[in-house]
Parts: structure tokens; sequence; C-alpha cells
């Protein structure tokens, strides 16, 4: 079977989701998930219908809720679809190619290989911002330029100055995609307002952070009706299951807005709780972070990922040297988080 397999599925490494790991334990803080289980009514009918491939209830419910129109929306399983769809619906294989800027989100690139297409990687400076000036040199027959703001893993916000001068880089020549899935936490920052100045803008969605549903695979691309025309062209018929939709809308309306706004506060002070410990610790330095998530380096991060680990305390290992990437649980994960990696520091010494 792998031989028969194409080229590229051959050579390829698959995506090491926070699943595919692993681990054994109480405190899952690795895969950037709510620490709420929502609970929510599913009516088991209309289940021998095939669902719409746009539901109208659910279109109209995030466009609300992003402040953009109808038409500017488009649903999928997930953002990592909204991902794929772009580079099918843009990207020539063996001709075109994506450009993006490790260290960031994997799928970028895992999407572009599985199709066929080249990969550029222009990395982030060391304050972890865009180097516009290796973009502009490397743009050659790149179609799409993908930038994560929050930035995961390192949590920061991409400048919105060099977000604008990227838009006006690519003018005409290439689509910015901008992954918004950690936005909810930080909407002030959001690119949303520059979709009617930019067609050449597209926004990545999702209900799996803020919304406590990355067990729904539900997300959303924003961008201008011409761009998410060509998207329809080649999204499955039949994408979003009727449950999955049913639920999105209840997490939408009003009393799940306010839930959601609630429980990210909640959110936002545990992780300020988590940076002000693990930031009193010698030797340990946390970045500034406006997710659901910390970028934390400590003195050998390898070894305290794999002392938490053996513990039952499961964070998520990061390409970033000595830097472990830990998800805001709630207030028992990450009591038991901070007391974990205080007694490591308290054996040392």
């Amino acid at each position: 079977m792998e031989k028969l397999a194409r080229k590229q599925v051959q050579a390829l490494t698959p995506y090491l989701s926070a699943r595919r790991i692993g681990g054994s334990g109480d405190v899952w803080l690795n895969a950037n998930e709510s620490p709420f289980n929502n609970q929510y009514q599913i009516e088991a009918s209309r289940l021998n219908r095939y669902s719409e491939c746009q539901p109208e209830a659910l279109i109209n419910a995030y466009a609300s809720y992003a402040g953009v129109t109808p038409s500017q929306v488009l649903t999928s399983r997930g953002a990592d679809e909204g991902i794929e769809l772009l580079i099918r619906a843009f990207c020539e294989p063996g001709e075109d190619a994506i450009l993006y800027c490790p260290p960031t989100y994997g799928m970028y690139s895992i999407s572009a290989e599985t199709i066929g297409v080249e990969r550029k990687l222009v990395p982030l400076t060391p304050q972890w911002q865009l180097d516009l000036d290796s973009i502009a040199q490397n743009l050659d027959n790149v179609k799409l330029v993908f930038v994560c703001s929050p930035n995961n893993p390192t949590g920061n916000l991409i400048k919105r100055e060099d977000i604008v001068s990227l838009l006006e880089m690519t003018k005409d020549r290439a689509i910015v995609v901008m992954d918004e899935a950690y936005i909810d936490f930080c909407p002030e920052a959001s690119t949303v307002d520059l979709l009617s100045e930019y067609p050449n803008l597209a926004i990545l969605r999702t209900l799996s952070k803020a919304f406590a549903l990355a067990g729904l695979r539900c997300g959303f691309t924003l961008a201008n009706e011409e761009l998410i025309n060509v998207l329809l062209k080649v999204i499955a018929p039949y994408p979003v299951p009727i449950p999955v939709s049913d639920i999105a809308v209840q997490a939408l309306s009003a009393s799940g807005l306010a839930r959601a706004a609630k429980q990210v506060t909640n959110i936002t002070q545990s992780r300020t709780k988590l940076e002000q410990a693990l930031a009193a610790l010698p030797g340990v330095e946390v970045f500034p972070g406006y997710g659901n998530y910390l970028l934390v380096k400590f003195p050998d991060g390898d070894a305290l990922f794999k002392a938490a680990w053996d513990a039952g305390i499961i964070l998520r290992n990061s390409p970033i040297q000595d830097c472990v990437r830990i998800s805001v649980g709630d207030e028992t994960e990450c009591s038991k988080t901070i007391e974990f990696i205080t007694q490591q520091f308290t054996t040392v010494a």
C-alpha cells in the first residue's frame, strides 16, 4: 500500500496532534482546549436527510457574531478544512506555493505537502514578528501567505501595521490568510474590519477554543463574496453534519455568547495567575500570551516536559529550544501544574 500511495504522501510525516501523541494523566494541557464542558440539546431528527452545504441558520449566526455579511462566511469541518480548501482552490500542484512563517501552526505545511504544493518558509524575526523584507523577496509563485495571530505556539500578536503592509505587498498577487483561531480571547486585534478594503484577505475562525467546542469540528472562513464563491466550488457537498450545525447555532445564540464571554474572562484570569506563578521561578521566562495558552522557557524544557508527562500532567513540547506550551486549564488543573513545576525547581535547588 505504501508503494501505491502518491509520492508526496509516501514522504509525508503526519502532523502530530495532541491526541496522536497520546499520554496518560488527569491534567491535559497540551491541545489548547477549553476546560469547560458545556451541555447542549441534540435532537436526533432529520438525520435521514443530508445536511445543507452551508446551513443558513449557522451562517447567519456566525456572520452576526463576526460583524460581516452572510455572503462573507463559509463554514467547514474546523478551521483545518478551511486551510485545505484555500490551498486546493488557489494553488496548482507543482506550480504554485504557499508561504508561512515558523514557528507557527504546522497544518499549513502539511496541507500543502499533501496536495503537492511548494512550501516557502520565512521565519519570524527574533521578536516573532513578520520579516516583511524577506517575505517580499520570496513571493514568486506564492498564492497564499499564512499568518497566525495570536500565533501558535508563541502566543504573541502580529503587529497590525505589518499585516496591512503585507496586504498591500500582495495585492493582485496573493491571498493573505489570517488564522484567528484564538482571536476570541483578544477580539480587538481582529483583522475583520480590513475585509472591506482588501479583497485578498481571508480569515480563519473556529468554535474549538473560546466556545469550548473542539470536538464539534466547526470552523469558518471569512472573506469577500468573490473569494467565498471560489471555495464553494471545491468544498464537499455536505460538509457540516446536522447535529454540528444545531449545536453551533445554540453556541452562537444570545445565551451561548454570554456564556462564552464569561468563560473567556475566566480563562484570561487563570492565564494571568499561571503566568505570574511561573515567571516567579528562577531561570523561567514566560512569554506574553493572548490566547488560551502560554509559551514558557525553562532551563531544560525537554526534561520538564518529560517529568510532567511521567507525573500525568500532559503539556505540549515545542520546536523552540527549551520551550513548553501550556494550555490554560481549569483552576484545579492550573494549580496542580503550578505546584508540580514549583516542586521541580525546589528539588533542583
